[in-house]
């Protein structure tokens, strides 16, 4: 069995999240199940305990005010990996920021490439799946008429293993919590 990897991440629903839940069922079926998020904190192995990450959490995300941030394009990672998912446009130094703020202490963690605020729509298993799911997504993407505003008020702090994710915390930014 694989070692379990921890993320933070921001859930986005309404009719935002919908769409993106949609999209990725009929583009990547296999990841149909993911929730709509953006991340914060990518997949990374703790440096501490659970109960560690999550104080360190509690004390972050008090110390930053929620935030609204704006989608923009469709975009892949290719040639570096095989990701199709929409960039942040609008206020990505604001998430940048948070990524600093919570890439501390039992969560730190030196990331293989630097931190891109955007929302995942499918990672593919080649570049060239990856080129034909990004046109139907630019084409999808373009047709949506509804909100492309995220935000950015809770952070779920999940554990994975084996492609399963599950949420441990959430953490509302500005906020103590009173109890877990």
């Amino acid at each position: 069995m694989l070692p379990a990897l921890y993320a933070v991440v921001t859930y986005v629903g309404g009719p935002l999240g919908e769409f993106i839940q949609n999209l990725r069922r009929e583009l990547h079926p296999e990841q149909g199940h993911v929730p709509a998020h953006v991340t914060v904190l990518p997949p990374r192995p703790l440096v501490g305990s659970e109960s560690e990450a999550m104080e360190t959490l509690e004390i972050a995300c008090s110390q930053a005010s929620p935030f609204e941030v704006t989608l923009g394009e469709v975009e892949t990672f290719i040639p570096t990996t095989p990701t199709v998912f929409i960039r942040i446009a609008h206020a990505a130094y604001k998430m940048r920021e948070l990524h600093d703020s919570v890439n501390v202490g039992p969560l730190a963690y030196v990331e293989p490439l630097p931190y891109m605020p955007h929302m995942t729509i499918a990672k593919l298993s080649s570049a060239d799946e990856a080129k034909a799911i990004s046109e139907i997504a630019i084409q999808r993407w373009a047709a949506y008429d509804g909100p492309r505003n995220v935000r950015v008020e809770t952070l779920t702090f999940v554990r994975g293993r084996d492609h399963t994710w599950t949420d441990l915390a959430p953490f509302q930014l500005g906020a103590r919590l009173v109890s877990r």
